[in-house]
């Protein structure tokens, strides 16, 4: 038994060595007849042959590698250019490039070198759904990586996946958001895929899906983004239940969203008090930011609290009584710790508020003595 082990291994490595070489072999095979000149029905299969062998591969990460250093990523992106390529040609080249895509940070890279962004651009305009939705997914997949995200985003692609925000399929319209919330998220100017446009169907979407999913969370982000514009917080202002979609997604959100969600309520507020104050104090949202304060992130609780103190800032007229506010605050700490605790609890989040107030009126305070010359003290 003891002999018999070596020998084992030793075939095992044999018939590694041999299924290795007839892979490369196939793959060689097929590059050649993607670059050569032969008709577009046999790079239409050489294309789909690409396809499967990565999905069936046992390592397909090597195999999508073996393909790349094949070269066969230029003469795909072709097929997806050229036009006299047909629809079936570019249906094609377009899987085969996404299956090299996933999960391989060159390949996303080279595909993008390659030229493949504008071909993509003009397939997003198509009437052909299928096409477009295959579109929308490379645009997705590529912009993953960070180093394609200012030559897509700067390629006119926003508008064109908005658009699909609106108009496309459930599977188009996650891909979409997805894709908007990559080239959104870097350091780049975000108007270079979103304005203001987005905000309504967007909002339609975050009205729709569960405050907590991974979906809510892209949503949100997006649309704080677009809170930070006149444009956009005017946006959200005139869609149907703006405001209250996002203080539901205070109440409801993962620890994501809601810190998402509070941005944007809070940009609003911190635009003009004056305009915003009133409208999210109708929609209730006093519980939730509350709630927020006790139970969201680090970056969460200071939004909540800030706007919070924004929205205790108020006229007179305008102002909710004090009696008002500790039964809300009450209530809340009854929920959250039980009826034994609530005094206790609710002490503190009103001692919190009252300090953070302070806090905020002695920097204001401070800002105001220090912008003074020394002739306008001398004046006064």
């Amino acid at each position: 038994m003891v002999r018999e082990e070596p020998l084992m291994e030793e075939k095992c490595n044999e018939e590694e060595i041999k299924r290795n070489k007839k892979n490369k072999n196939i793959i060689e095979e097929i590059a050649e007849r993607l670059r050569g000149e032969v008709e577009e029905k046999e790079k239409i299969e050489a294309a789909k042959e690409i396809r499967k062998l990565v999905r069936r591969s046992s390592s397909s990460g090597k195999t999508r590698s073996r393909f790349a250093a094949a070269g066969v990523i230029p003469p795909l992106v072709d097929m997806l250019q050229l036009s006299s390529s047909s629809l079936l040609a570019r249906e094609a080249a377009l899987l085969a490039l996404l299956n090299l895509a996933s999960r391989n940070e060159r390949n996303k890279i080279r595909i993008v070198t390659c030229g493949a962004i504008p071909p993509l651009v003009e397939l997003l305009k198509f009437q052909n759904g299928n096409l477009k939705e295959l579109a929308t997914a490379a645009i997705l997949t590529l912009s993953a990586a960070a180093t394609n995200k200012l030559t897509i985003a700067a390629s006119g692609v926003g508008p064109l996946l908005v658009q699909i925000l609106s108009s496309g399929t459930v599977q188009g319209r996650v891909d979409a958001v997805t894709a908007l919330h990559n080239l959104s998220t870097t350091k780049e100017d975000p108007k270079l895929v979103l304005d203001a446009r987005a905000v309504f169907p967007l909002m339609n979407l975050l009205k729709d899906c569960k405050k907590y999913s991974k979906f809510a969370e892209k949503t949100t982000a997006l649309l704080e983004i677009l809170s930070n514009s006149e444009e956009g917080r005017d946006a959200i202002t005139n869609a149907h239940n703006g405001i209250l979609t996002l203080v539901e997604t205070v109440e409801d959100g993962s620890l994501v969203s809601t810190e998402h969600a509070v941005g944007a309520l809070l940009s609003l507020c911190q635009s003009s008090r004056d305009k915003y104050r009133e409208l999210i104090l109708k929609e209730g949202a006093i519980p939730g930011l509350l709630r927020l304060t006790a139970e969201g992130t680090p970056q969460a609780q200071e939004r909540a609290r800030t706007l919070l103190d924004l929205l205790r800032d108020s006229p007179p007229e305008n102002k909710f009584s004090s009696s008002m506010l500790e039964r809300i605050v009450y209530d809340f700490a009854a929920q959250v710790n039980g009826n034994d605790k609530a005094a206790e609890t609710a002490k503190r989040l009103l001692q919190d508020m009252v300090h953070r107030s302070m806090e905020l009126s002695m920097s204001r305070l401070q800002l105001r003595a220090s912008s003074c010359t020394p002739s306008k003290v001398q004046s006064v």
